[in-house]
């Protein structure tokens, strides 16, 4: 079966070869001729523009010293790399699929995220973070790298160009005190700031509206300027990258019912700073 080009698989993977040729230290030129590939070759990969195969993977993961349990991973991958969609479970690890995250992130032009809990990862503060790191029992440096990766992954929403965000937060995410009242407080005055940018937008939906759409489950969804929507859904020990146009279809629909269930952007600000205040008061 030919593979098809732009699924999140391959374009996924095409993030992590470029992590480990960064990791290794490696050009493009140079890693493409210890290889005897051409660079042109290799960064069409790197770009999710020109299959991987097994073989040239397992090339390059050679000259990256990747080996054991991470090169088998990442020659599944590339054995399955036309598939649709991208499933990993991450167990007790930092997430397999995070560089491609972080990638798709980078590389989007608008990116949507409704949340239900807790407020999403581009718009969390340090103490905000660790309590909910500290929740799932992740601790020390491994806690304190992971929190540094948050906070990098929020530069796309202050870069030149930025990305054009918009999150809808239930009122549960709100009113749920991740880290005490104070804390609490701090990250409501911090998304009202960010609210103040010209590329954020950010939507609650109070309890008073009552049910919605929404209630079936967080997601996020990436829209790209020359490739196809990507949606996003994570969860405890796993995650799922979805590319096929039908299936992202409906969570393209929710977004737009769930923006006329949500306050305006004037109003959810106004709601957040009401909330923030009642946190003032412990």
């Amino acid at each position: 079966m030919p593979k098809k080009h732009g699924t999140a698989r391959i374009r996924g993977l095409a993030a992590e070869l470029k992590d480990l040729r960064d990791k290794a230290g490696l050009n493009t030129r140079d890693a493409a001729r210890r290889v005897g590939m051409s660079p042109a070759t290799l960064n069409r990969m790197e770009l999710g523009n020109r299959d991987i195969t097994p073989e040239d993977m397992a090339a390059l993961l050679v000259v990256y010293g990747v080996v054991g349990v991470e090169r088998e991973r990442l020659l599944t991958m590339a054995r399955e790399a036309g598939l649709p969609g991208w499933w990993e479970t991450t167990g007790n690890r930092v997430p397999d699929d995070l560089p491609a995250l972080i990638n798709f992130e980078s590389k989007a032009t608008r990116m949507v995220e409704v949340a239900l809990v807790r407020f999403p990862g581009l718009l969390q503060i340090p103490d905000y973070i660790r309590e909910i790191m500290t929740s799932a029992a992740v601790v020390g440096s491994r806690m304190e790298t992971m929190v540094a990766t948050r906070l990098g992954r929020q530069a796309v929403l202050t870069r030149p160009g930025p990305l054009h965000y918009l999150t809808i937060l239930d009122e549960a995410a709100l009113r749920r005190p991740v880290g005490g009242p104070q804390v609490m407080a701090q990250q409501i005055r911090h998304v009202i700031a960010l609210a103040a940018r010209p590329n954020i937008d950010v939507r609650v939906i109070p309890f008073t509206r009552g049910a919605h759409t929404g209630l079936d489950g967080s997601y996020s969804t990436l829209e790209f300027a020359k490739a196809c929507t990507i949606v996003y859904l994570e969860h405890k020990g796993a995650s799922l990258f979805i590319d096929d146009p039908d299936d992202v279809a409906p969570f393209q629909d929710a977004t737009d019912t769930l923006i006329e269930a949500a306050l305006s952007s004037p109003d959810s600000v106004d709601f957040l700073a009401e909330v923030a205040a009642d946190y003032d008061k412990g």
